[in-house]
């Protein structure tokens, strides 16, 4: 039975869950995450039954300039095709019936239960959003930095910005344009978008000894992927180290492309710089808490207009240049060195 006490919820995490009066107890989420990049990415269905097929140019016509009397030689551009495959994350909750019944409001239970999937899914695809890698685990997609992985001869090397740092415990800024022609969330041709919920009722489930007993059953599915149309519309600054970050008296960086310490406006205004034009997609700064809390101190310094602390929504926000800075606590401390 160790098996049915680590997959399916038992009368100890019932008893958990109830409060003094034997109702489902309102649960304090300890384990949630905040990723904002989940909030801001734009989706759109596929075109093909497994992802999404992108056609780019790769090359323009030629042109001439004619003399008269002179011919003008045919020409054309040049396109290549891109395929994008989504990947199918699932998730399944088995409970004993008897043991839903307890407190006499199976109900409450299950939607408790429903948040903390709902929660282990989005940290999932956020997770997969910068570092899934499908040569690791091939039922995944590959993430960011899976794509923005090598600086020295990479066609999309440009748009890394290397900050020095040469240990194993680094971190990486982004600033992703989200937009349908530059990088978006994508769902297979055909499906929905999104988390869909599946209640499956009463059904036979089975123990560790394949022995059924009867259980009320939840199936939730997200098929989902990411289709970079133009690479030039995602930045990241790579290679920040993470020790000179929380032992610096100053609010500063390391430095660009391995000189000498920069403040934090330096090196946004670097990545958005990399930027090939100003207007296309949507920009967004996505950093972890330990870059997030040194961005906070530099909007602090009044010195530093370019940077500023806002409130939107009723969500206080740090900016740069009106581009907001998000938060992802999947964003690691522990990156190895990008060359």
């Amino acid at each position: 039975m160790a098996v049915l006490g680590t997959k399916n919820p038992t009368l100890l995490d019932v008893a958990k869950s109830l409060d003094p009066y034997g109702t489902t107890a309102d649960v304090v989420e300890l384990l949630n995450q905040t990723n904002e990049i989940l909030l801001d990415a734009t989706w759109a269905e596929g075109n093909l039954p497994t992802g999404h097929r992108t056609t780019v140019r790769t090359g323009l016509p030629s042109v001439v300039w004619r003399r008269m009397y002179g011919g003008v030689p045919a020409s054309k551009s040049t396109r290549a095709q891109v395929d994008e495959a989504c990947g199918m994350l699932e998730a399944r909750n088995e409970i004993d019936v008897k043991a839903a019944n307890l407190n006499g409001n199976s109900a409450a239970f299950r939607l408790s239960e429903a948040n903390a999937f709902l929660e282990a899914m989005n940290e999932t695809m956020a997770q997969t959003l910068f570092y899934g890698d499908t040569t690791v685990f091939a039922e995944r997609f590959n993430g960011l930095a899976t794509r923005y992985s090598t600086i020295s001869g990479a066609p999309n090397g440009n748009n890394i910005v290397d900050c020095g740092g040469t240990s194993s415990n680094n971190c990486s800024i982004w600033l992703v344009s989200w937009g349908d022609q530059t990088l978006t969330g994508i769902f297979p041709k055909g499906t929905k978008a999104g988390i869909i919920h599946q209640d499956l009722g009463e059904i036979d489930a089975f123990d560790s000894n394949n022995n059924r007993f009867r259980a009320l059953a939840d199936r939730w599915e997200w098929n989902c992927g990411v289709a970079l149309k133009d690479w030039r519309y995602t930045v990241r600054a790579a290679n920040i180290n993470v020790a000179d970050l929380v032992t610096s008296t100053a609010p500063t960086f390391p430095g660009v492309n391995g000189t000498s310490p920069v403040s934090l406006p330096d090196l946004l205004i670097e990545m958005t710089a990399r930027l090939p034009r100003q207007g296309v997609g949507r920009p967004v700064f996505y950093v972890n808490r330990t870059v997030g809390k040194m961005l906070r101190r530099q909007a602090m310094n009044k010195s530093q207009n370019a940077l500023s602390i806002e409130v939107a929504q009723g969500q206080i926000t740090t900016m740069f240049l009106g581009i907001p800075i998000r938060i992802c606590d999947q964003l690691l401390s522990t990156e190895a060195r990008v060359v």
